[in-house]
């Protein structure tokens, strides 16, 4: 049980520390405690030759102990779960957070690797970084292009999904659902994704300074109530200087509107996604109050792609970089998951 004790030890901090929370006080105390801190660290990074990558990954707690593979999202980095990995680690997991194609100090391992985006390839990413760790099993907590990535690892190759907690719910891609229009406040949310449909879109992205600051400005409008201060964007930031990056993210959303084409080797995993396929193992959900891409009606939208144990939860005053404004909730919620 993670409580106040454990959650002051994982941060460095005394039994005096300023950390009003326990995972049991909701996600408000959670959240207060995210304000006021942001800083966490990993020890020196890791990498490993796994498929077409040699990816760069953080690593916490013991060897030998439950793993755990926390994945980020965009424009987001490892450090989502700089405060969550110390948590896991202080109960005793094996915390691995990579950063996905693209990112950080992950690079191909051939220069004549097509710079894919699509889901199903930084799906398989994660197959063989747990092949090449000699991970069976793992529970799989995500956010955004995380929670995909959890997602379909886990409707695909259940047997590798131990739990699964997925922030935003099932959040694999239907592109023929993608061609249909939203709401416009919806459609609102997602403009940089239309951005990156056009060549003007594409170019800021391969701009150091024009992305920076559109990536700060997506920081600040999709987490409306986190009080991350610059440093904390900074650090982030320097995963974005990745040479893939650009190539990487511009693919990703350019095929989600079916702008883009994929590979022929990833067809069959898709057409298997495109089925919608339902999810069995352990879930835990978890839907971010202040997140504009955050499905209306409390799980009810996606509650029918869950088959196994099951459980959701909805964070008050939280936005879209749940784990880094809610660390201890989101901790909470993969011990729950591995129990469920």
């Amino acid at each position: 049980m993670i409580n106040r004790r454990t959650l002051g030890k994982a941060l460095g901090l005394g039994a005096g520390g300023a950390v009003a929370v326990t995972l049991a006080g909701g996600p408000v105390a959670a959240h207060a405690a995210a304000r006021s801190r942001g800083h966490g660290a990993f020890p020196p990074l890791k990498k490993i030759r796994a498929g077409l990558l040699e990816i760069g990954y953080a690593e916490v707690g013991p060897r030998h102990g439950p793993p755990v593979i926390c994945l980020h999202g965009w424009p987001y980095d490892i450090h989502s779960f700089a405060e969550v990995a110390p948590l896991l680690a202080a109960e005793g997991r094996r915390v691995i957070v990579p950063y996905l194609r693209g990112h950080g100090t992950t690079r191909f391992v051939s220069p004549r690797t097509f710079r894919n985006g699509q889901q199903s390839a930084i799906a398989l990413d994660i197959i063989a970084l747990m092949d090449a760790l000699g991970l069976e099993q793992a529970v799989l907590a995500g956010f955004d292009w995380g929670a995909r990535t959890a997602a379909i690892v886990a409707a695909l190759w259940p047997e590798r999904c131990k739990a699964l907690v997925s922030v935003g719910g099932y959040l694999v891609t239907d592109r023929e659902a993608n061609l249909r229009p939203l709401a416009p406040a919806a459609e609102h949310a997602w403009w940089y994704q239309y951005y990156f449909a056009t060549e003007r879109g594409r170019l800021a992205m391969e701009d150091r300074t024009k992305r920076h600051d559109l990536t700060r400005l997506v920081w600040d409008t999709v987490s409306p109530t986190w009080d991350f201060d610059d440093a904390t964007f900074e650090r982030t930031a320097a995963a974005f200087e990745n040479p893939d990056y650009a190539a990487i993210v511009i693919h990703n959303y350019r095929w989600r509107l079916s702008l883009a084409e994929g590979e022929r080797r990833y067809e069959p995993y898709e057409k298997q996604l495109a089925a919608r396929p339902v999810i069995t193992v352990p879930t835990v959900t978890l839907d971010a109050e202040r997140d504009p891409f955050t499905v209306p009606g409390g799980g009810s939208a996606y509650r029918d792609r869950f088959a196994g144990p099951y459980d959701h939860r909805i964070l008050k005053g939280i936005g879209h970089n749940l784990p880094q404004e809610a660390p201890a909730e989101f901790a909470r919620a993969v011990i729950d998951a591995d129990h469920l």
